[in-house]
């Protein structure tokens, strides 16, 4: 009998944390949906409006916190896919991303420098039009 319990008391955890990994992302969170048009165009507008938040805010923490994320994300999910490697559109916002990610962990505290903004707006710019284009 106690052989029995044990198993399903293991039978129900396994269930218990499968349904747990399964479930959505919390509210106030962008999560990607596996078509790489539709993610870049997400990431591109959710780091346009965090890079246009207010500095020394708690709107700008949170901002840059998500937008960590969202990179990480990002590039975690298509980086290792093949046929997406030799599209302009992947190149360009890798490049972005790459720059964005390293002002946020080499100087956390420092707002992104004007000059930095206007880089990854043209590059943003760059990746929607090769992603309109198909490329």
């Amino acid at each position: 009998m106690k052989r029995y319990w044990s198993r399903l008391l293991a039978l129900v955890l396994v269930v218990c944390i499968g349904l747990m990994g399964c479930s959505a992302a919390p509210d106030g969170t962008i999560s990607l949906t596996g078509s790489y048009r539709e993610d870049t165009l997400t990431v591109i507008n959710s780091l346009r409006s965090a890079l246009q938040a207010p500095d020394n805010t708690p709107e700008q923490t949170a901002a840059q916190a998500q937008a960590r994320k969202l990179i990480s994300d990002f590039s975690s999910r298509y980086r290792r896919d093949t046929s997406l490697i030799k599209l302009p559109s992947f190149t360009t916002m890798q490049t972005a991303l790459n720059s964005l990610a390293g002002h946020y962990s080499s100087y956390p505290n420092r707002p992104v420098p004007a000059k930095l903004k206007e880089r990854l707006e043209t590059e943003f710019k760059q990746a929607e039009l090769s992603i309109n284009r198909g490329a």
